[in-house]
Parts: C-alpha cells; structure tokens; sequence
C-alpha cells in the first residue's frame, strides 16, 4: 500500500498508509468519539471543510450504506482511522467504505494512532492539517480557513411530507441533516424546506405554523444575512433552532458565541436539563458555543456537563427555543429526541 502522511500544524507528522481517493488534500482536523454512524458522520455537512479524526480503532465494519446517509454527498475533506476493515458484514451494505471514499474523491490516512492525534488535538486545539504524499517541502498551513460554510453545504428548496399533514413547517437549511426533516415529518408536519438566504418575509408570509432552523457548518458569525434574517422572524412564530441555528438565533438576539478548542463531536455529549436535573447523553458536532452571557429575555435551559458551556437557550416571550445537541441523534442516541415534542407542543398552543 502506498505511504501517507498527516501532517499537523503544529509540525507533527503521523505517517499510513493511503485509503479512499488517490488525491491529497487539507482541512481543519478535527476528531469524534462515535462509535458507531461514520456514514452519517462523513455526510454531515457540519464537517464542511474538515479532517475527520475516528477515535474508535476499527471503521468499516458494516460497510457503506447508502440509505444512512445524511446529505447527498460527502462533505469531510479527508478521513483518518486506525483501521479501515476490508471484508464488512451487514445485509444493507453495498460495499466497503474504502470504495465508497475513492468514489467520492475523499482521501482516507489508514494505520496511524489515532487515539495519539486526538490526544494532540485535545491539547493543542483544533488546528490545520495535510494529508501529502512527499514531506520533501513542508506544507505551508497558513493560507488555508473553512470559509463561505453554510453557502457550500446548505441545501436547496424542496417539500417533505403533506397529504394528511397536520403542520406547515418552514424548514431553514444550513447544512441539515436529512434526519431532522424525517424526525419532523413522522410527528405529523409538513416541511417545506428553504436555503440559508431566504429572505424573513418569505417565511413570514408563507402561513407556516412554525420554524425549525437547521444544524450546519463553520463560524456562526460568518452568515450575517442570515443573523440578520432570523432578527426579523424571533417572536413572529414558534421557532426551535439546532446546532449553528441554536448559535445564529443567539447571534439575532444580541447574544455572542465563541470557539471551542476542539469542539463537541461525538454520540456521548452528556446534558444537563437546569429544569428537571436530568442527564441526556447526546449526538454532537459543532466547534463554536453560545457565549455564557445572554441578552436580557434569554435564558439557559441545558449545560453540558463536561465543560459547563451552554447547550440551550430559551427566549422568553418570544415562543423560541434552541439546543446545541442533535435531537435527531442520528446516529447516536435518542434521549432528547422528545425536543421535537416541546416545539410541535409550541406550535399548537399558538393556533
């Protein structure tokens, strides 16, 4: 097999073998702790413009399975794992993982200690990182930002569902994950799905009975249009918001967000409901947190208990609420799934 090298900003070098596409590339690297759901993982398109990082030694195992997927494409720039498994097992799969990667342009670093990288990560922060094929001249780091995120990753216009539909949904995507829309359709909704620039009084003037605005990649501060968007819409309509739409919200009303040093990512994010006292073991993946310092009005709902940054955010008297989990969990695990609940419970006291 041929030799690969990742290398890091820092100037570590980890040195396997090379899987997927015959092509080198760069990205910001970032690591997850999921055991399971690498499909899901490698088609979300929060990781826009991202190194992906396994931390679980052995991926592949139940080969690429289409029907997982939670975009129609793969948007992880490159892939490392300790071992990608070559023979998978399960009646849905369609192929190994490794030929699924080469299919869709994506590199993939195999053989290296990943659990030495994520290490690194954890201690040195989220930083830049190669895949390169020749250390003779040493990548140059410097030049290479994830940029214009939400406007490569976010999605088109569409409507899900309908027939005997009890909710008009509006839909904001920013890069969502496809499990959202499903999660929203099974409890009765139908969602019509709008791109990140659509315009508030597109949404105001559809007759929708509420707004769920979407996950999706990159810094929160980047989409002003958006930011200034949801400005109009907070309080107009029941409003639940997921991951960069929980930190776009906070952004509408005043609030501020900032960037972790290496993260949430992961199916075992564990927060805590400040109401009930109870611990919800979560799906996660986002590099930015919503500022401990809300706008008059807001209030926290959810910590995490890790780091004790904020994971939820009510707006009084605005019929508004975010979280920064993935209640769609998928995968993961589906503890606050019952989040879909409380929003379509908003919507029907405010017809």
């Amino acid at each position: 097999m041929e030799k690969v090298y990742l290398v890091l900003q820092s100037g570590s070098v980890y040195e396997g073998f090379l899987l997927g596409a015959d092509t080198e590339t760069e990205g910001e690297i970032v690591f997850t702790t999921a055991m399971t759901g690498y499909m899901e993982t490698l088609t979300d398109p929060s990781y826009y413009g991202q190194i992906v990082v396994q931390t679980f030694p052995m991926i592949g195992n139940y080969g690429a399975i289409g029907e997982d997927a939670e975009s129609g494409g793969v948007f992880a720039r490159g892939y490392v794992v300790r071992e990608l498994c070559e023979s998978p097992s399960n009646y849905r799969s369609s192929g190994t993982l490794d030929a699924y990667l080469k299919a869709r342009g994506i590199p993939c670093v195999c053989g290296v200690d990943t659990r030495a990288v994520t290490k690194e990560i954890r201690e040195s922060g989220v930083m830049n990182a190669k895949i390169v094929k020749d250390l003779s001249h040493f990548p140059d780091f410097a030049s290479y930002r994830v940029e214009n995120a939400v406007k490569n990753a976010g999605g088109k216009a569409r409507v899900v569902g309908g027939g005997d539909a009890k909710y008009r949904v509006a839909f904001l995507d920013y890069g969502a994950k496809e499990n959202i829309v499903r999660c929203l359709v099974k409890r009765g909704a139908e969602v019509s799905v709008f791109p990140h620039d659509t315009a508030a009084e597109v949404i105001l003037g559809g007759g929708f009975d509420g707004l769920v605005l979407s996950n999706g990649p990159g810094d929160p501060k980047e989409n002003v249009f958006e930011i200034g968007e949801l400005k109009k819409l907070l309080g107009r309509l029941p409003i639940f918001g997921i991951c960069l739409g929980h930190q776009l919200l906070a952004l509408a009303a005043g609030g501020d967000t900032k960037k972790l040093k290496y993260g949430h990512r992961g199916a075992n994010q564990p927060v805590k409901d400040l109401k009930s006292g109870r611990v919800y073991i979560t799906s996660q993946n986002h590099g930015y947190a919503v500022d401990e310092k809300l706008p008059a009005g807001a209030r926290v709902t959810f910590v995490n208990v890790n780091d004790g940054t904020v994971e939820g955010v009510e707006y009084e008297g605005k019929n508004a609420f975010t979280v920064k989990c993935h209640p769609e969990a998928w995968g993961g695990p589906k503890d606050s799934e019952g989040l879909f609940d409380r929003f379509f419970e908003a919507v029907r006291l405010c017809r």
